[in-house]
């Protein structure tokens, strides 16, 4: 599958952001560098993933609706281009890959493999029993694409965030998602959260022996599991609930085998949380809709939108700080990427009136404002 449109898209011209068109002092604090706005044709953008080329470039591929604004809705995996470290984005969208699903295409992951290659995971909805994640390699830097190739051999529908794949230290791939029905059945809202594991850089892939579920008084069950992989080489997973909280597992064999998914002290609504590692530092950096001290009329609302450290290993969380707090806004279904001294944050940033997961927006952030007191 070919990726001309990249070309043309630096040749188009850069839009200038806000932080761009202030570069005589340093960038000391967030600023928003793309803000991708539904409109006539197309109802929503969201979740979305970044990728660097070895040129330098940074694309950012979204979830681009077309057919309506649910989950179920037609939608294509969309591309934008920055040339310069985040700070501007081209100005249109191009076709990364078609609506391959009779109802979509969706949630964008991408992972640049030990191997050199670009990984680009996303799933394919065809019916509310059958949602699966695929991914395609490119060896060129993203000009061309190989055929999709499951990564879920039997059917069911699985739901995976975007940029939730993680290539373990050992070459491990590791998707982690939420099991919502078995071949045959219809949707159900509760999830079972699991893992599917390649040892061979995607090619093959198997699923994790351990199914976990949440306490029977749970609707939602486990959902939208995320991972990370702590520094004693265990793997650390938290999933949304209903429950007030993040709930969180461990696994010591690279995601095979978890211990029993368990409430954590990290208070939140029926929302992911994204989990990254700040490079050369090593604190865990998190991103979350923070509802400690939040107003009663708040609780089941996506936001505020927070992001705080862990020195620990995700054990305690500190220098929190707000990134959003519209008490009608509704922020979720985030992206990171590190850059060398900045890192980029993509997310959905609705509100009431433009729909919850309508909008996306990109902020670029310095490392070092996470650190400030």
């Amino acid at each position: 599958m070919r990726l001309p449109c990249i070309v043309g898209l630096l040749c188009a011209g850069l839009g200038l952001s806000a932080a761009a068109q202030n570069r005589t002092g340093r960038e000391l604090r967030p600023e928003p560098v793309l803000t991708l706005e539904p409109g006539p044709g197309n109802p929503r953008n969201s979740e979305g993933d970044f990728i660097r080329l070895k040129d330098g470039r940074i694309l950012f591929a979204y979830s681009h609706f077309t057919g309506g604004s649910d989950d179920d809705a037609a939608s294509h995996i969309a591309v934008r281009a920055s040339k310069d470290g985040g700070r501007t984005w081209t100005q249109q969208d191009e076709i990364l890959v078609p609506n391959e699903g009779r109802m979509n295409t969706m949630s964008v992951s991408f992972l640049r493999l030990r191997s050199g290659a670009i990984a680009l995971f996303y799933l394919v909805k065809h019916s509310p029993a059958d949602c699966r994640l695929v991914v395609r390699f490119s060896k060129d830097e993203a000009q061309t694409w190989s055929e999709p190739r499951l990564c879920m051999e039997t059917g069911g529908h699985f739901v995976v965030n975007n940029d939730r794949v993680i290539q373990l230290k050992g070459g491990r791939i590791v998707v982690p998602a939420a099991r919502h029905s078995l071949p045959g059945q219809d949707f159900r809202p509760r999830g079972e959260a699991l893992c599917f594991l390649s040892d061979d850089e995607g090619q093959t892939w198997r699923p994790g022996r351990s199914i976990l579920t949440a306490p029977p008084d749970s609707r939602t069950g486990l959902q939208e599991p995320g991972l990370i992989e702590l520094q004693d080489g265990r793997l650390m997973m938290l999933c949304r609930t209903d429950l007030g909280c993040q709930y969180r597992a461990y696994s010591s064999d690279g995601g095979d085998t978890w211990t029993d998914a368990a409430a954590s002290d990290i208070l939140s609504p029926v929302s992911p949380a994204t989990l990254g590692r700040v490079p050369g530092k090593g604190e865990l950096l998190m991103v979350w809709n923070d509802h400690r001290a939040i107003a009663p009329s708040l609780q089941n609302r996506r936001t505020p939108l927070r992001v705080a450290l862990s020195r620990d290993e995700g054990r305690s969380w500190e220098r929190v700080k707000n990134l959003e707090t519209d008490p009608d806004g509704w922020y979720c279904y985030t992206a990171l990427e590190f850059l060398k001294d900045h890192v980029l944050l993509a997310y959905c940033a609705g509100d009431r009136k433009t729909g919850g997961l309508n909008r996306t927006r990109i902020l670029r952030m310095p490392i070092s404002w996470f650190y400030r007191k």
